[in-house]
């Protein structure tokens, strides 16, 4: 039974999930999974986790979907066997770290990880001032690029450390250590709830520094 991830934006009112809920169900979809992403504004933005009973009818999900007034669609990913739970990862992410021994080590799972559950292209871990690249996964900006883009990003922020920025870049700091992290990918802008759990995560690899 194939399953996809849906990233759906929707009015802030009663009853609009129940409006998606009832259009997936008209093509023998089931909903397996509901993960609310970000809201303000009067939109929430939610991840559908949504199986189908066979292959081939995923056009007409997304256009069933995109019937109920006020709702667009951002994003269809397909899922594997070991469907991605961004609650699950997360803790598998801080346990990780809790077991990690040396600062190398901290960083280095910090970063493949995140872009693993964040499933980004890159992330990168640095020190911000003087610029100084310590762990790089993926193909990232320079070092100095991300510096200056993580402290300009905090004068910017007048909301919870992190929000602040373009949506296909996310950042938090280790401010313990003096330390910033960095991701980014493309095609799939980061929402609040995400920035949110980065920065989680960001703080358990801060308090395993020095």
């Amino acid at each position: 039974m194939p399953t996809y991830l849906v990233r759906v934006w929707l009015p802030d009112r009663p009853g609009a999930l129940g409006q998606v809920a009832s259009r997936i169900g008209a093509v023998r979809g089931d909903v397996v999974g509901i993960e609310i992403l970000e809201r303000g504004a009067g939109r929430a933005v939610d991840e559908l986790v949504v199986a189908l009973p066979g292959d081939g009818l995923l056009d007409l999900l997304v256009a069933e979907i995109s019937q109920v007034d006020g709702v667009d669609v951002e994003d269809v990913r397909t899922l594997g066997s070991d469907r991605h739970d961004p609650g699950l990862t997360a803790l598998a992410t801080a346990t990780r770290l809790m077991e990690s021994d040396d600062d190398t080590t901290v960083l280095k799972v910090l970063c493949e990880h995140t872009v693993a559950d964040f499933e980004c292209d890159w992330a990168v871990a640095l020190r911000l001032s003087p610029a100084e690249l310590l762990i790089q996964v993926g193909e990232a900006p320079s070092a100095p690029w991300v510096a200056a883009f993580v402290l300009g990003s905090r004068h910017l922020d007048t909301g919870a450390d992190g929000d602040a920025g373009p949506h296909d870049v996310a950042w938090a700091d280790l401010p313990r250590a003096g330390l910033g992290l960095a991701v980014g990918r493309k095609g799939r802008p980061f929402r609040w709830r995400e920035r949110r759990q980065l920065a989680a995560l960001a703080h358990i690899a801060d308090l395993r520094l020095p």
